[in-house]
């Protein structure tokens, strides 16, 4: 076992493929790229570099000589410079022209929005799935009625499909914020020191053209078609906040969702999956605790809660750069990433298994469904010659004596039975009964489920169905 302390995002909860991302092999070989990326546009743009320098430089991009590095870090106290010394001492003859008129957050800067690009891909790919698994639950219990909850008190009915619906609803919005945060992403591109590019001006004789070319260039190499218009020595951290503003809306999303499935599971309705040899307490051998959702509360707390961070880092920038952002995004950024692919991988997780208990929802509707079905008692009790105000006075003295049976007795609402028995209603049990059908109580439930997932999930699913097909075993 480690004997100094390990980030349990890395070892309990995120998945291997997004702890790579945030790696440092992953940003310094990325360093390397936009190096090479800065040669080549300033090659075409007629620059003295020579394809040999570029084919050097390009040899060695994912081998890199970290021993050098970290030797030369220790003496400089500067990471970049290091790396630049580094890439140097392998490529000698590009030694003169890399990292040529650069600044440290060329590679810094460009390397962070490159990463998130990634990173944000994933949650993508990963919401889609999501989504896929809690449409065909929608679909599957689509007509089965159960109770709806206002304050966490009985209300009119529902359908299970639908309640997961408004979980699908919430991740919808989830995945239009991340559409347009992948479509309207930035590169920081080619900006100088203080993102005036007069490095770069001086360096191609001050053709503004040929600058502006550059910074076009660069970012088509890497895979981006807009840069920031204008910079300081960074990108705005308002971007920062951005991306962090999506993954909280996630985790607010999933942490409802969870919740629910929480209460759910309290009111023995609806289960998250429980393995054969899982044990739910170390005291308490019976219970079946739901430890995945409330993983998911709690790590989604973690972002929602982090989130003012990159707020406060944003408004305290001071004027072209300061650098009490850099440690600070070094943790916030990869951190929250990391927390939110966990929680999708646990929800996938969990979608892939819910277990209902039809029968005890049906129970839980049929102890309350009699007082709700009041109102079509009395109006058929009235159409068959009734009299209105006297049977009004009837069904509130049996719901107050059913009601003291449930609330003192402890046993089954007895309200329908008091009915069909008064010969006042003038109404058979049979009649009861089919008036108390619970599908005459779900409304639009059913309807709007099967319209929802087709008009705004399912055309989602469709194209991007190469994206599908995950399964999540968790590590723990």
């Amino acid at each position: 076992m480690a004997k100094v302390y390990e980030n349990p995002l890395i070892t309990r909860y995120a998945s291997k493929e997004m702890a790579e991302i945030f790696s440092s092999d992953e940003k310094f070989k990325t360093w390397r790229k936009l190096w090479i990326a800065l040669a080549e546009s300033q090659k075409e743009l007629g620059l003295e570099i020579s394809d040999e320098q570029i084919d050097e430089m390009k040899k060695f991009c994912d081998n890199i000589n970290y021993d050098v590095a970290i030797a030369r870090e220790k003496e400089t106290r500067h990471d970049v410079m290091s790396h630049v010394y580094a890439f140097g001492v392998q490529c000698p003859k590009a030694k003169p022209i890399i990292h040529l008129g650069a600044t440290s957050a060329y590679v810094g800067d460009n390397t962070d929005i490159i990463i998130i690009k990634k990173a944000m891909t994933i949650i993508r790919k990963k919401t889609i799935n999501l989504m896929n698994k809690l449409s065909k639950f929608a679909k599957e219990y689509k007509d089965l009625p159960t109770l709806g909850f206002t304050h966490f008190q009985p209300a009119q009915l529902t359908t299970v499909g639908k309640r997961a619906t408004l979980w699908l609803m919430d991740l919808l919005m989830d995945f239009e914020d991340i559409e347009n945060l992948l479509l309207n992403i930035k590169l920081r591109g080619v900006k100088g020191t203080t993102g005036t590019q007069a490095s770069f001006l001086k360096l191609f004789d001050e053709n503004h053209e040929k600058v502006k070319e550059l910074d076009k260039l660069v970012a088509k190499k890497l895979g981006f078609d807009k840069t920031f218009p204008v910079t300081g020595q960074t990108y705005s951290r308002k971007l920062d906040y951005k991306v962090h503003s999506v993954l909280s809306g996630i985790a607010q999303s999933l942490h409802k969702m969870t919740n629910d499935i929480r209460l759910l599971q309290h009111l023995k309705e609806v289960e998250e999956p429980f393995e054969a040899n899982q044990i739910g307490s170390s005291a308490m051998a019976y219970k079946r605790n739901p430890m995945r959702s409330e993983r998911v509360a709690s790590l989604a707390r973690y972002v929602i809660a982090s989130s003012m961070n990159t707020a406060m880092t944003t408004s305290t920038q001071w004027f072209e750069r300061t650098l009490d952002d850099s440690a600070n995004k070094r943790i916030s950024i990869p951190e929250a990433f990391l927390a939110v692919d966990a929680i999708l991988d646990i929800c996938i997780n969990i979608s892939s298994g819910l277990v209902v208990y039809e029968k005890v929802i049906q129970q839980h509707v049929m102890n309350e469904l009699p007082f709700m079905a009041t109102e079509n008692i009395l109006m058929e009790a009235v159409k068959r010659g009734g009299d209105r105000q006297e049977l009004h006075e009837k069904i509130r003295v049996h719901s107050m004596e059913a009601a003291k049976v449930v609330k003192q007795e402890g046993k089954a609402n007895d309200l329908l039975i008091r009915i069909a028995n008064d010969e006042t209603f003038g109404l058979s049990k049979e009649d009861i009964n089919n008036l108390t059908n619970p599908k005459l109580f779900i409304g639009r439930a059913s309807e709007q489920v099967s319209e929802f997932i087709e008009a705004h999930i399912d055309p989602i699913i469709e194209s991007n169905k190469e994206l599908l097909g995950i399964e999540v075993d968790l590590k723990v």
